[in-house]
């Protein structure tokens, strides 16, 4: 992400309609932001309603052109940098990334902040919880009622056999199941959070070890009959090994807050017209 996208945020969403109020001259120290322009950047800011997006286009470039004339005024000039993907900056990202780099400068979380953080937040430091798994997927789209109700009965179908030969699994799973992993008796292996659905997830945390189910868990994607052969619980990480994540992630958040209270700073001197920075109605900074 350049500077320039830093500060001015991201959104997007659709031009104006033609039924929409013509909007107020937008203007910076007198520097008109052509509303052409805007049209342009609408296209970048996602919103529920095409004048929310307007706004926030417009927005997004009155920051850009306050940290444009703070550039010039104090007098850099364009030095653009290429990325490791030969992508090289404008002169207007070069102009900003170098006002922000020098205008904006952010503490080093300490120890002793960082220690805080983590004894505030220790639930957020622990190693993921681990699941062996086996399953048998009985495949239905999310919508089609009919389906569904046939495959919550094939799976309970499947359930029933289970109940009374375990060993059959990987025979049913080459034979039922809609997943690759019917090729190896249904096994996905070890697998933890983030690696399916959630609400695949959300069953694996109720489901008991290395016993048959009674009923099968329901997803998106249809009925499976789940096994959970081994559960290892995570663990509570110790300080020493987050210490450079707590530290990273404190320090994008005082710039983040920083470039945000520099940004206000500027405009606070500024003469901005057909637009107001209100903090609350769309972010500056990302």
């Amino acid at each position: 992400m350049t500077a320039t996208e830093q500060a001015a945020g991201q959104a997007t969403c659709a031009v104006r309609p033609a039924n929409l109020p013509r909007p107020k001259p937008v203007s910076v120290n007198g520097v008109a932001i052509p509303r052409a322009a805007i049209a342009r950047e609408v296209q970048n800011h996602p919103a529920d309603k095409p004048v929310a997006a307007w706004l926030r286009a417009a927005r997004a470039l009155v920051v850009r052109e306050l940290l444009l004339q703070e550039a010039r005024r104090i007098g850099f000039a364009a030095e653009p940098m290429t990325d490791a993907n030969d992508r090289r900056e404008t002169d207007d990202e070069a102009l900003v990334r170098a006002l922000i780099e020098r205008e904006v400068v952010t503490p080093e979380a300490d120890e002793a902040t960082c220690r805080r953080y983590f004894a505030q937040n220790r639930g957020k430091f622990r190693s993921e919880d681990l699941y062996a798994v086996r399953h048998i997927l009985c495949p239905a789209a999310p919508g089609d009622g009919e389906a569904r109700a046939a495959a919550r009965e094939r799976a309970n179908a499947i359930l029933a056999r289970l109940a009374a030969d375990p060993g059959e699994f990987d025979a049913l799973a080459r034979e039922y199941s809609a997943c690759p992993s019917r090729e190896v008796g249904g096994n996905l292996g070890q697998i933890s959070r983030g690696q399916t659905v959630p609400e695949f997830e959300a069953a694996l945390a109720r489901l008991p070890v290395a016993e048959i189910p009674d009923v099968p868990v329901e997803t998106r994607y249809g009925y499976h009959v789940v096994v959970v052969d081994r559960r290892i619980d995570g663990e509570d990480l110790p300080f020493e090994a987050v210490t450079s994540s707590i530290a990273a992630w404190l320090a994008a958040r005082a710039r983040h807050t920083a470039i945000r209270q520099y940004i206000t700073m500027l405009a606070g001197r500024a003469e901005i017209s057909g637009i107001a920075l209100e903090a609350t109605c769309a972010p500056l900074v990302q």
